[in-house]
């Protein structure tokens, strides 16, 4: 039963195999595999970060050396944001292109996360979220991020 499926989830079917499947309409991720509800304690995000060269690792998958200074990475990830805000980009879109973390091929999905798994003010903005809801500008070590609430 559909209405028994975790929030943003919705069972579709599959026009070449016409078998039912799930599909996210937040991420925009699906599977053939029924998704499981997250704990109460645990939140799903993505996120896009932008390093820059005082990030506790000055590097990424895309940049073997990160010189930009944290007001270029703030005003690249506003412009980020403004983007997806305007629905001019989708966040997964720009996530995939411009983020500098690995989750980046993920569309900057992070799955699901509970408390101190993540970097403190990163962990607090995500939990403050709505699903649905994107963030401001958070700061951590590791640069700044703007963080997609999905779940």
């Amino acid at each position: 039963m559909a209405s028994d499926l975790p929030p943003n989830w919705e069972v579709r079917t599959s026009r070449s195999r016409g078998i039912d499947y799930y599909y996210n309409h937040v991420t925009k991720e699906s599977r053939w595999e029924r998704p499981e509800e997250a704990n109460a304690d645990k939140v799903r995000a993505s996120h896009l970060l932008v390093k820059h060269r005082e990030s506790r690792r000055p590097s990424s998958w895309k940049e073997e050396n990160i010189t930009r200074s944290k007001d270029e990475a703030l005003v690249l990830l506003q412009e980020y944001r403004r983007q997806i805000v305007s629905k001019e980009e989708s966040f997964e879109e720009l996530a995939t292109i411009n983020s500098d973390c690995s989750s980046a091929k993920r569309g900057g999905d992070l799955g699901y996360f509970g408390p101190g798994m993540m970097q403190r003010p990163f962990e607090e903005a995500a939990f403050k979220l709505k699903v649905g809801e994107i963030s401001e500008p958070v700061w951590t070590d590791s640069g700044v991020h703007i963080i997609l609430r999905t779940a």
